[in-house]
């Protein structure tokens, strides 16, 4: 665990500044979660106080989504066959 997660008594994961609960969420739950934050946000259901926390939780879910996404790109790979027939693996651009 880094320091910085440490120093707050593990309840932030890794360097991210998660925390631990969203960090060990899937990117599906996380990214369910967010769509019911950005609804509630959307039709005014939520006290200005409680609209902040939400913001901000959300903020921090689509964080663990990007991170997730960004893990993921890196392991999609293109198989390619070089000049002289060698098969390899080359990074998929997903741009």
């Amino acid at each position: 665990m880094s320091d910085s997660a440490s120093k707050l008594g593990g309840e932030l994961a890794s360097d991210f500044g998660l925390p631990a609960e969203i960090a060990a969420m899937s990117f599906e739950d996380a990214l369910a979660e967010l769509e019911q934050i950005v609804r509630r946000l959307e039709a005014g259901q939520v006290r200005l106080d409680e609209a902040i926390k939400s913001y901000e939780r959300g903020a921090q879910l689509k964080r663990h989504c990007e991170t997730k996404l960004n893990e993921a790109q890196q392991r999609v790979d293109r198989i390619v066959i070089g000049p002289e027939g060698a098969i390899r693996a080359q990074p998929m651009k997903l741009d």
